[in-house]
């Protein structure tokens, strides 16, 4: 006989979780003794001070990376990655159309065109075929955004780079300790780009770090940073007439790394509970026809900062909003999809309005001309974001809620799956 179905919290059952998620604080007596050392050394100017530089170091060593910088934001960390490599007006830089608009911002600074390519349905990273079919003579770059903590497959991408010549740079602000064969993401590339904003695994408020293997290009990340100021101690006001180039004041402060510094202490322990959620939810979830778990590459170990599941529409008989509506009915942290759109669909870059009155870098001399960002660029980025379901990671998060989170779309898989005539 067949098991009676739970009937849905939408319908008037009762819901599946009932209990709030684990929460905590993130910032304790270890941000605050850091802090005080700080305001007592009557210097929280970041150029110079002591806990910038034991901010870098600390982090250099965690990830095991020759150099590392500090910025001011996960934003600054890309164009500064891009502005020390040497982007120029008109070049052109291959990006994932799902990602935060930060990973866009430094391209546009640098009066660059941002291509984008499309995406590995299952990882939601970039996939290379669709790179390498991207890159033309005004290629330069790509930045690989490790989307929700979740390595891309650098193997191939990197082998396209050598190729073509391209410089790497990697986007790791939601990809702390996540790891490609045995090597921390933002290791593999030219430059790797982590963020502190509030929202990230670790956070100082806001700020960011640049990390490099590349001695020549760690003086030119460390100086694109400050003006271009001069970086030789006791000479930083010597010579300004002879600045090379153009370059922003992307600096942080001893306060930020204060705090930054007793974030990355705790680094290891948050990564390791976020790769233990994830894990549990693609475990649970597994086995579940029309819907298609979070995916990690061959070789690669995520640290979650969210978690994505894809539903197959035609075999649950659901749209991917009522799913989503229905989940969070029974509790659940549960979202639709990432972005509303991809990045190429929004306004500032399909109207190509980056500067009021003007359609630059579009119309820029230096610009391949033609370029537009229609609709159906990336039919795989499209996709992913009208069939996603977001779940929460949290370091908070219990067994309990973990456990409860899986059996509620378990719940809502099954009710659906029922009504095709598919049992679970």
């Amino acid at each position: 006989m067949p098991r009676k179905m739970r009937k849905l919290a939408v319908e008037g059952g009762p819901k599946t979780k009932t209990r709030p998620y684990g929460t905590g604080r993130r910032y304790g007596p270890e941000e605050l003794k850091l802090v005080a050392e700080a305001l007592e050394s009557d210097w929280l100017f970041g150029l110079h001070g002591e806990k910038v530089r034991q901010m870098c170091e600390t982090f250099r060593k965690l990830i095991r990376a020759k150099h590392c910088a500090a910025v001011s934001s996960g934003t600054a960390a890309v164009h500064v990655a891009l502005g020390a490599l040497g982007i120029r007006p008109g070049d052109e830089v291959i990006t994932s159309p799902v990602t935060d608009f930060g990973s866009i911002t430094g391209i546009l600074y640098q009066n660059a065109i941002p291509i984008f390519a499309d995406l590995d349905p299952h990882t939601y990273n970039l996939d290379a075929k669709s790179v390498e079919a991207a890159v033309t003579r005004k290629t330069r770059a790509i930045v690989v955004v490790h989307l929700a903590g979740n390595p891309a497959d650098m193997n191939a991408l990197m082998k396209v780079a050598r190729t073509h010549r391209l410089a790497v740079v990697e986007d790791c602000a939601q990809a702390y300790l996540a790891s490609y064969r045995g090597r921390f993401v933002g290791t593999i590339g030219d430059v790797g780009c982590f963020s502190l904003n509030n929202t990230k695994q670790i956070s100082s408020g806001d700020g960011g770090m640049v990390v490099t293997g590349d001695d020549k290009l760690a003086g030119r990340l460390v100086g694109f940073a400050d003006k271009f100021y001069s970086q030789v101690e006791g000479h930083r006001l010597a010579g300004l007439v002879e600045i090379p180039q153009l370059a922003p004041n992307y600096r942080m402060t001893e306060l930020q790394a204060a705090v930054a510094i007793a974030q990355i202490r705790k680094l290891k322990r948050i990564c390791r509970r976020d790769h233990e959620i994830g894990s549990a939810y693609t475990k649970g979830l597994a086995g579940i026809p029309g819907l298609h778990p979070h995916e990690v590459v061959a070789g690669g170990r995520s640290t979650w900062w969210f978690y994505m599941f894809r539903i197959d529409e035609d075999v649950l008989g659901v749209s991917r909003d009522e799913f989503q509506q229905t989940l969070a009915a029974e509790g659940v942290l549960a979202y639709r999809g990432y972005i509303p759109e991809p990045v190429y669909r929004w306004r500032i870059l399909r109207d190509r309005t980056i500067y009021p009155g003007s359609k630059c870098p579009y119309d820029c001399k230096h610009a391949r001309k033609g370029i537009r960002y229609r609709k159906g660029l990336c039919p795989e980025a499209e996709r992913i974001l009208a069939t996603g379901v977001r779940l929460a990671v949290s370091p908070f998060f219990t067994a309990t809620d973990v456990r409860e989170t899986v059996k509620a779309v378990r719940k809502v898989a099954a009710h659906y799956l029922a009504k095709q005539g598919i049992a679970l």
